[in-house]
């Protein structure tokens, strides 16, 4: 089967990354998957026409309702589509895009939903059959760059001193655009770095979002003890979070973030904050620690700088449940399932 995989594909990005495993896990069942970029198309009729083109799709798939479902609009092939997380999130707020991405969901022949949550939110917002819709976590899988160097790392995004393997270094791993609230603790950590210097917090993520770069840049430039990385391969990623005290999230809004789950993958701790995505993966004080403002981001830090058998129990509770619920191979097998179901339609 030759399928047109529609995502948004932003260099280094969580959709780019599940994107692409999701489509090694459908040509791993002897099917060609076209992975093509959203934003290339300007009309659901250019995706018509591409599908169309000789020798012709048989089929399509895309993740996010709107940005990239809505191009699938005027196909004639079967398709199905993944909810992206902001989709469900925000974009139902919008009428205009609501009934849209109503549209989509009821013409597409499935639909999957990263958490029980997301397929709820969809049922709440949008006209759909719950039969349809198909729950299944992001798989992980992480690779660390062995050729990585800390130190180095550090130097480059402006940590500098003599004792860097002293500090505490937290990671908030985000693109830089406004959904992911890079913002959202800089103020805080930098009062609570000036009374403790050996806690820091570096943010590292692709520039996704042009015009907040310049002000994510700005704030960061002037405050103490925040520090913006430049964005790196997914390996030195994976390395740079094993190597970091905790890895930290602090979006308005997730699907099911790819770094949180990375991050327990690697033995390392998560601070995320206390939304719904969020809290679907994260099981406060179990598989890691939940906040809900800037200052109880900092009571649970220090709670996971004092006390270590909590950190054990973090470290050892998340490994166990991303061991139990994103099985690689269990995603693999949904995916080629109801791919092989777009032949049977």
């Amino acid at each position: 089967m030759k399928l047109l995989f529609l995502a948004c594909l932003s260099p280094k990005t969580g959709n780019h990354t599940t994107a692409e495993r999701i489509r090694s896990h459908i040509e791993s069942a002897g099917h060609t998957c076209e992975l093509r970029d959203a934003a290339a198309f300007q009309s659901p009729a250019e995706v018509a026409h591409l599908i169309s083109r000789h020798p012709p799709f048989e089929g399509a798939l895309a993740i996010h309702l709107h940005r990239a479902g809505s191009l699938l609009l005027d196909i004639q092939v079967p398709f199905g589509v993944i909810f992206g997380g902001t989709d469900i999130n925000e974009d139902v707020k919008v009428e205009q895009k609501r009934v849209v991405m109503e549209q989509v969901l009821l013409k597409a022949r499935f639909a999957v939903a990263f958490t029980d949550q997301l397929k709820e939110e969809a049922e709440l917002f949008l006209l759909s059959q719950s039969s349809k819709i198909y729950v299944q976590p992001q798989g992980i899988q992480t690779e660390v760059s062995e050729k990585f160097h800390w130190a180095e790392f550090l130097r480059s995004s402006g940590v500098m001193g003599e004792h860097v393997e002293e500090l505490h270094v937290f990671l908030l791993v985000c693109g830089l655009r406004r959904v992911k609230d890079p913002l959202y603790l800089v103020e805080m950590f930098s009062e609570w770095h000036r009374e403790n210097p050996l806690n820091v917090l570096v943010v590292i993520g692709p520039r996704i979002d042009p015009v907040f770069t310049v002000e994510v840049e700005a704030v960061v430039k002037k405050a103490a003890g925040v520090f913006l990385a430049q964005e790196r391969s997914q390996r030195e990623l994976h390395a740079a979070m094993r190597r970091c005290f905790s890895v930290v999230n602090s979006s308005v809004s997730e699907g099911m973030s790819a770094a949180i789950l990375e991050a327990m993958d690697l033995g390392v701790p998560v601070l995320a904050r206390d939304i719904p995505g969020n809290a679907a993966v994260v099981r406060h004080e179990v598989t890691g620690l939940l906040y809900s403002s800037p200052q109880e981001f900092v009571h649970q830090s220090q709670r996971l700088l004092s006390e270590h058998d909590l950190r054990d129990r973090l470290v050892r509770n998340g490994k166990l449940y991303v061991e139990e619920h994103h099985c690689l191979k269990r995603e693999r097998e949904t995916y080629r399932r109801l791919v092989d179901s777009l032949l049977c339609a």
